[in-house]
């Protein structure tokens, strides 16, 4: 399946139904009053998160989700139907944001968390509601209002224990591949990995862990180089870090100067990234060792 982070779409919530004018009319009662009955209320559009799924890539297409309108109210004091709510599932950790305003407006973080992002318009009273001891037969109902409608950005941010990150090439995703179950791509060139990838570390008397293997950053990531903003944001929710260096013979990068530079990056998106707990991981090109150097 193809791994989307990032979604733009447009919610209409349901307009409420109208109110109705209406009288009774039956044999042998001749002043039955109004009997007008309410609108019903439009559906909402509410987003939930859903551990089930890992991409936004079904919300590519189609773009536009509107909920159903309410229906309009009916003679005999009937109240239409509300219209039913809309669902979109998203995967745990999307944020949500105005896409006019860039106001983050909801972080979906737990599973089956719910977030109303338009409201639907409320139903039209109908004439029967506005009969007074006074004014016992209004002609006057009210129209339904319209429903909420925005336009969204969805981003993606992985929940994730471990992050592992380090230059392209520098062996992520071997490492993620030989502790886990997980399978990404692996290849001798650079920028093999194009989108993270998740694997479950299980150890024997512990809880599983959820690693990410982080797409390879490179000098100037927090001002985009690289794709490195698209790379970076997926690092913010874990809990520790770990950086990869190739210690290879002969290999002409210095694995010194790199941890630098990256730690560089990583303050310069977000200085809380400096602060969290952070391990270096040397490995040489061949795999036969990868031990864990020093803790910050």
């Amino acid at each position: 399946m193809k791994f989307v982070d990032e979604a733009r779409i447009h919610v209409k919530a349901g307009d409420g139904g109208n109110g109705c004018v209406s009288f009774r009319r039956e044999k042998f009662i001749p002043r039955g009053g109004p009997n007008g009955g309410d609108g019903g209320k439009g559906g909402d559009v509410i987003l939930e998160a859903d551990a089930q799924l890992t991409t936004l890539l079904d919300l590519t297409y189609p773009r536009q989700f509107r909920a159903p309108k309410g229906s309009h109210g009916k003679g005999k004091d009937q109240t239409g139907k509300d219209g039913e709510d809309l669902v979109i599932r998203v995967p745990v950790g999307t944020m949500i944001r105005d896409d006019q305003t860039e106001e983050v407006l909801q972080d979906l973080l737990c599973d089956g968390q719910r977030f109303v992002a338009a409201a639907g318009g409320r139903g039209g009273r109908g004439n029967a509601r506005f009969a007074t001891s006074t004014h016992r037969a209004p002609r006057r109902a009210e129209k339904g209002e319209k429903g909420v409608e925005r336009s969204l950005r969805l981003e993606l941010r992985l929940l994730a224990d471990v992050g592992l990150i380090g230059y392209p090439n520098v062996g992520k995703s071997t490492l993620l591949s030989r502790i886990s179950s997980a399978r990404p791509k692996i290849a001798d060139y650079p920028f093999t990995t194009l989108v993270p990838n998740l694997g479950v570390v299980n150890s024997e008397g512990r809880r599983p862990l959820v690693v990410a293997d982080i797409p390879g950053l490179i000098e100037g990531a927090s001002q985009g180089a690289g794709l490195g903003l698209t790379f970076l944001r997926h690092v913010e929710r874990t809990r520790l870090l770990i950086h990869l260096v190739d210690i290879s013979e002969g290999l002409s990068r210095d694995a010194v100067r790199d941890f630098l530079t990256l730690s560089d990056e990583l303050k310069a998106y977000d200085p809380v990234l400096q602060k969290r707990r952070q391990l270096v991981a040397s490995i040489r090109s061949t795999f036969r060792r990868c031990a864990i150097e020093q803790e910050i």
